[in-house]
This record gives C-alpha cells, structure tokens and sequence, in this order.
C-alpha cells in the first residue's frame, strides 16, 4: 500500500501534506508555487511509493461548487491521464483552512508565524488528508 499525497490548490501557493506508508498519520509536507506543482508531484510521486493523490474539492456553504473549481478540474484530468497507475479523488475541503487556522492558533506557535499563509496552506493540506483519511477508515 502506497502512501496518499494531498493537495491543497490555490491559485498562487497550493498546499501538499501525505501520509505515512501504512497511512495512520497525515503530515505536512511542503508548499510549493502552483505553477510548479505539476512538476513538484511527478517528482514526489518518482521518489516515493504514491498510489492515490487527494486535491480538495472547494464548495460553497450551498454545496455548490466554488470559483476554484475551474482551475482544480482541470489539474485532476492531467493528473489522472499523467498517473494513469494511481486513483485522484476530489475530496470536500470546506472549512480546512478555518480548521487549520485555528490548529495553528491553538498549537502556541508565535503571531508572526500564524500570519504566514503558506503554512495555513500545508495545515489545510493535512487537514484535508486526514479527513479522507478517516472517511477510508469509516467505509471499512
């Protein structure tokens, strides 16, 4: 079983977190440029054993799909023709980074700290990974 990559896409900065190989623990991983994270994930996915990469779904509180969802669409269809060995599951990430914003509050790190918003972006990233995570777990 490989590990689960998780995708946090914005516009200008997405965040990615994965799992551990026996897929107990979500963590962060990185932040990178969304131009670049195509290119980011062929090489994380070379390097390590990744069998599904999860990009979180952005709705609105209606259910209805957000503005982000024309870029986010698009990248899974890459991703899947690109990774034809490996699942790309949409997964709901609504309220991540209020979760995220409040678990980075809430672990004591400095007010200068919280304010960087590529780290609310790998903290949303996990976020999203661990939910999927345990909705796996909740199927079984």
């Amino acid at each position: 079983m490989g590990r689960i990559l998780a995708i946090d896409y914005g516009t200008r900065r997405t965040g990615l977190a994965v799992s551990d190989p026996l897929r107990i623990i979500a963590g962060a991983l990185e932040t990178v440029e969304t131009a670049s994270l195509e290119r980011y994930v062929a090489a994380y996915c070379e390097a390590n054993d990744v069998d599904t990469i999860v990009i979180g779904k952005p709705s609105q509180m209606n259910g209805m799909p957000s503005e982000t969802m024309r870029f986010i669409e698009p990248l899974a269809r890459r991703l899947r023709e690109r990774f034809a060995d490996k699942e790309v599951v949409l997964y709901d990430e609504r309220f991540t980074s209020v979760i995220a914003q409040r678990t980075i509050r809430e672990s004591g790190i400095g007010r200068m700290a919280r304010r960087d918003k590529a780290l609310v972006d790998k903290v949303a990233a996990t976020v999203i990974l661990q939910s999927y995570m345990e909705s796996l777990q909740n199927r079984e």
